[in-house]
């Protein structure tokens, strides 16, 4: 409800300890004194706030790597190494030329210390470097240790992953049984799987809770990457690599093999098994997404 303002034109009456006092509207709202301002103080004040800004807008969207732009650098709690961001440790310390004993990710929460890009001082994790007062990330998660000067992204903290995400907050929910944040428009539709994004894309085996690119809910309910998934179809592939469930609607497709089927019987000692060298028929959902076990 919005605020009501009551307006009084009569005097107001008050009544305290038995004894009642007339007061008028003007006795109890006293005009403002005139109080006198120095001359240029509040261009004095706008100004030193201008400088401000200016101070933490230093070197906006010039520094940072592939993965970011971002105006520092993080030490590596694990190694003690310094990297632009987590992805481009994580890109070093996995290349194929490192030992595989000396293979690991960073632990991202982990990270305490950070170097700023403009003045080379290394500090404890904030959002502004306390020795020039820049900005080191127009975004910045003390959580997850994350700075990011390109607020395009959208980018929001999800206390259900632990991680932040991008995409903007309104646009996706948590789901708990699943695991991981889904678009909106899934809320009521999607199947629930358990766990369903914290394991590798079927197609390439990258980790799909960490991963950067974009990942889609099939209709069984597993996740794969979009493009992943696209790939698949350009090889005429329209099941799901886990559970073998058509990914899109393939009834026409299903006559056709039945009218293949029916044109093409069995040899006579094969036609009472339930095999066919065209397509073996599922009994079940009635699909020809089978295979031999």
């Amino acid at each position: 409800m919005g605020e009501v303002a009551v307006m009084h034109s009569e005097p107001l009456q008050f009544e305290c300890n038995d004894i009642n006092v007339n007061m008028t509207e003007k006795e109890v709202y006293p005009p403002e004194s005139n109080v006198e301002h120095l001359p240029g103080e509040e261009s004095s004040q706008s100004t030193d706030h201008k400088n401000i800004n200016d101070l933490q807008e230093r070197g906006y969207m010039e520094y940072g790597c592939q993965h970011y732009r971002r105006r520092c650098r993080i030490r590596a709690p694990c190694c003690n190494e310094i990297f632009d961001c987590r992805h481009c440790h994580n890109e070093a310390k996995n290349d194929i030329n490192i030992d595989q004993k000396h293979r690991h990710d960073i632990p991202r929460h982990q990270v305490k210390q950070v170097i700023c890009s403009l003045c080379g001082t290394e500090q404890e994790v904030q959002q502004n470097c306390i020795n020039c007062g820049v900005c080191m990330g127009k975004y910045f998660c003390g959580t997850c240790k994350l700075f990011d000067d390109d607020i395009s992204k959208q980018q929001y903290h999800c206390s259900g992953c632990g991680i932040c995400r991008t995409g903007g907050s309104e646009n996706f929910f948590h789901c708990y049984k699943c695991g991981c944040c889904y678009s909106t428009l899934l809320k009521n539709s999607h199947p629930c799987v358990e766990g369903a994004m914290h394991h590798d894309c079927p197609v390439c085996f990258e980790y799909l809770f960490e991963s950067r690119n974009d990942v889609t809910v099939m209709p069984c309910g597993h996740t794969i990457h979009k493009s992943c998934l696209n790939e698949m179809r350009e090889h005429f592939q329209y099941s799901c690599p886990l559970c073998l469930k058509s990914v899109c609607d393939m009834s026409k497709v299903w006559e056709k093999f039945d009218i293949e089927i029916a044109a093409t019987p069995m040899p006579e000692q094969y036609q009472n098994k339930m095999f066919h060298f065209v397509a073996q028929k599922c009994p079940n959902c009635k699909s020809y997404n089978t295979r031999q076990t």
